[in-house]
């Protein structure tokens, strides 16, 4: 696939793995000599302290490209991983609903402004990563109409499959009015626990209702994963023989086995 590949990491429920997956994932692939390039649209910035830069006050963040001040050329920050580099996010991006109300296309503005910055030259990244915010807003609806397939992180918990129906019918929403080409690229399970009964059950049962969808890795609990975002470092380069970073590193071979597949499909 050479066209640059936009996929959202994507679950309208917090604290589900989301964050660590973008982060994660793209450092993967980064150290695979992939370029990658991560786009914060959460308010709260987490995947930008992650891979070690400031979410307080910056008038270089993806805000800026949203309401027109900047470019996303202009803004575009490395990380401490090679091949990887990050558009930023602050509390500021959390006023774009109320101050785009007036513009019937609002929910195009990522799109049109990402799409025109990687038809640049310069601009060659095999894939970027949008890290959604945890609710089903206006940001959210602007990553699944800007992007081409989402990963969806699913914590192996009571009532996470429940919460998934919710999301589930705004995918098929916009699938429907804005973005036909939208698919779920995979289900990843997360924080899985191996003594506790309730993680297997939810395994069992998100194979049997998403079949194939739902990937081979699973991402179990780990101190280190929970760890390394205060260091502003990816689990694979703050403790990459942890179980965490072993996990990761695999879902990452998992992932590019897949893109190898589908094109050969395509």
């Amino acid at each position: 696939m050479n066209k640059t590949q936009i996929i959202s990491v994507i679950n309208q429920k917090g604290g589900v793995g989301k964050t660590t997956t973008v982060i994660n994932l793209a450092a993967g692939l980064a150290l695979q000599n992939k370029k990658v390039l991560v786009v914060d649209l959460d308010p709260q910035g987490n995947a930008t302290t992650g891979l070690g830069l400031s979410n307080l006050e910056s008038k270089d963040t993806i805000y800026e490209v949203l309401i027109g001040e900047k470019k996303f050329e202009n803004i575009i920050k490395k990380t401490n991983v090679e091949n990887l580099n990050l558009v930023t996010s602050n509390v500021d991006l959390s006023g774009l609903e109320v101050e785009t109300i007036g513009d019937n296309k609002r929910a195009f503005l990522l799109k049109e402004k990402l799409e025109e910055y990687l038809s640049l030259n310069e601009a060659h990244y095999s894939y970027v990563f949008i890290d959604c915010p945890p609710s089903l807003t206006l940001l959210t609806v602007m990553a699944l109409v800007t992007s081409h397939s989402l990963i969806v992180p699913l914590q192996t918990e009571f009532f996470a499959l429940e919460g998934l129906t919710q999301l589930m019918k705004t995918i098929e929403r916009i699938t429907d009015q804005l973005n036909s080409n939208l698919n779920i690229r995979g289900i990843l399970l997360t924080m899985f626990d191996k003594r506790n009964k309730l993680s297997s059950q939810v395994e069992t049962e998100a194979r049997n209702y998403f079949k194939e969808k739902v990937y081979t890795t699973i991402i179990p609990r780990n101190v280190r994963l929970s760890e390394a975002p205060s260091h502003g470092i990816p689990v694979l380069i703050y403790d990459k023989n942890c179980p965490g970073s072993k996990s990761y590193l695999s879902f990452t071979d998992e992932f590019i086995s897949q893109d190898k597949f589908l094109e050969s499909a395509a």
